[in-house]
């Protein structure tokens, strides 16, 4: 068993702008962060992965970088990031830099230098292309809508943009911009910061002129240079954002002889609330039978073979509990079924700020209130093909970005402790009754149930390496599940319903006291003949003798 402290690990992951402003200026930052260290210590994680804090016009958001070795001046500066580093790690917490190596800004060095001529020694760090036909060079199209080729007049040449015009693709068949890259990493390695979250890398390995973008086929040689070159050298924490990937590639980023990464983030699970075939802004209903199915295809493929990161929330999704829960009457009760389902898994879990005390979704009521740029570019594109502006709004208020990004809420003092000043984002209305200070003075909290889920993974390694095993696959609302290891088995039952749900499993025992459960009313079970209340979850442990239905 290849035993690695980031296994074992539980990460919060910071989106900067939205954590702590320390200084009133409306924008959080690295100082704030370090201010609320000690919180962070309480809940009991031991990974920070920070949203990019480089230097950037923030075309979007901080993954357009203009400057890998400077720190954003709304953030602070290198010494306070030092700091961070440093007071992080007297936590024994470590610090994972988000990294974006597949495009920079349009206002990197490196880009302003490329635009100036076609031989210019920097043109061959991006993708250039001539025009076709007096046009674009081809078919691919952008993330964020249009044509991923923009003409630049100057040299009478496309440059390639999978996502805005203003974050140029890097050319990764480029040896020099490569190895320009690795020195990067190295710095900051050499900082001591716990590892990278890169971002988007699976599409490092692309040929535009097959329109290939993700997977390429020298994607996985790339990652292993750089695995050589950099993080290989360290104890460090990598996990790769891979929208597209499978199991079976999961298991080449991650197995352990690859010498790739740690572990891959996948999509899979976040796609089963759209139209098959159609954008993420084509909604329909979740099916329980098949989150369960897509999960647990996740954990028995990389059961003993690679490494799951287990996640439900971050800075592109929309807020867990508006999503797939109950955000209103059940909302205590179905965050915390979110937390046990996802933290009895096999993987390393991740938590995206304000999680950890069931923060929703905001309710936008006119575009001009939104702030992402994927989103109002989808405005405007929908409201042209005929969509009605009210249909449109309805989309961005579940799937929007802008959901995840609203400050963080600290207590009920006027822009919920976010600020002095006025919120580059505006505070999610309900601040005064979901704040951290509220959830610190209730023990049935969220915050608690997080936080002794966190204890339990420290003390049982159950939790990090047992095998996973899927219980009543086609009923639609209970997802359970057992872990198994070294003759101990523990048993996750979920209510994953709004309605009261009668079940029974056989030949099992019938007073059993939880290791965790969201329950007011239930203090043992009875296998036999459970009556689960709305969302009720719970983790009880078996004897291994015992036969689960």
């Amino acid at each position: 068993m290849d035993k690695k402290w980031w296994k074992n690990a539980v990460v919060y992951q910071i989106y900067p702008r939205s954590f702590q402003d320390s200084n009133g200026d409306g924008v959080g930052d690295i100082q704030g962060i370090i201010q609320r260290l000690d919180y962070l210590e309480q809940l009991g994680i031991n990974v920070i992965w920070l949203s990019p804090v480089y230097e950037s016009p923030n075309d979007d958001n901080g993954y357009d970088i203009s400057d890998y070795y400077a720190i954003m001046d709304e953030f602070g500066t290198m010494e306070d990031m030092d700091r961070l580093i440093v007071e992080a790690k007297k936590r024994s917490i470590h610090l994972v830099m988000d990294l974006v190596v597949n495009h920079t800004s349009d206002e990197h060095a490196w880009f302003i230098e490329a635009k100036k001529s076609k031989q210019n020694p920097y043109r061959e760090y991006y993708i250039w292309r001539d025009p076709r036909d007096g046009g674009v060079p081809n078919g691919l199209g952008s993330v964020f809508s249009g044509s991923a080729w923009e003409y630049d007049e100057e040299t009478d040449q496309y440059f390639m943009h999978l996502f805005s015009k203003r974050q140029p693709d890097l050319n990764w068949e480029n040896k020099q911009m490569r190895y320009e890259i690795y020195d990067m990493m190295n710095f900051w390695l050499e900082k001591g910061i716990g590892g990278f979250r890169l971002d988007v890398i699976e599409l490092v390995g692309k040929l535009p002129d097959r329109e290939i973008t993700a997977h390429g086929p020298q994607l996985h040689e790339y990652l292993q240079e750089m695995n050589r070159e950099t993080f290989g050298k360290y104890d460090v924490m990598t996990v790769g954002e891979t929208n597209s990937a499978t199991p079976q590639q999961a298991k080449l980023f991650s197995g352990a002889e690859r010498n790739e990464l740690s572990m891959v983030f996948q999509f899979e699970h976040m796609v089963l609330d759209q139209q098959p075939g159609k954008s993420k802004w084509d909604l329909r209903p979740l099916s329980v039978v098949e989150l369960k199915q897509v999960l647990s295809t996740w954990q028995m493929e990389l059961q003993n073979e690679g490494w799951n990161s287990l996640f439900w929330n971050n800075h592109d999704q929309p807020r867990i509990v508006s999503r797939w829960g109950n955000d209103q009457k059940y909302r205590v009760e179905s965050a915390k079924m979110f937390a046990i389902l996802l933290h009895m898994m096999k993987g390393t879990p991740y938590i995206y700020q304000g999680e950890e005390i069931g923060m929703t979704n905001i309710v936008l009521t006119d575009i001009s209130q939104a702030d992402d740029v994927e989103t109002k570019n989808m405005y405007q594109e929908r409201l042209a093909e005929g969509y009605s502006e009210e249909a449109i709004l309805a989309a961005i208020n579940t799937k929007g970005r802008d959901n995840a990004r609203t400050p963080m809420q600290w207590d009920d003092s006027k822009e919920a402790g976010f600020t002095t000043g006025h919120p580059w984002l505006p505070v999610n209305p309900n601040y005064t009754t979901i704040n951290v200070e509220k959830a610190l003075t209730d023990q049935d909290s969220i915050f608690y149930c997080y936080q002794k889920l966190i204890q339990l993974r420290k003390v049982n390694p159950i939790m990090v390496y047992g095998n996973y095993q899927l219980l009543a696959e086609e009923d639609a609302s209970l997802f359970a599940y057992t872990r198994t290891f070294q003759g101990e088995t523990w048993l996750i039952v979920a209510n994953f319903s709004e309605q009261v749900n009668e079940v029974q499993f056989t030949e099992v025992a019938t007073d059993l006291e939880p290791i965790i459960s969201n329950s007011t009313t239930h203090k043992r079970y009875d296998l036999q003949q459970l009556r689960l209340a709305p969302y009720e979850t719970f983790v009880v442990k078996l004897d291994s003798s015992l036969y689960v239905k």
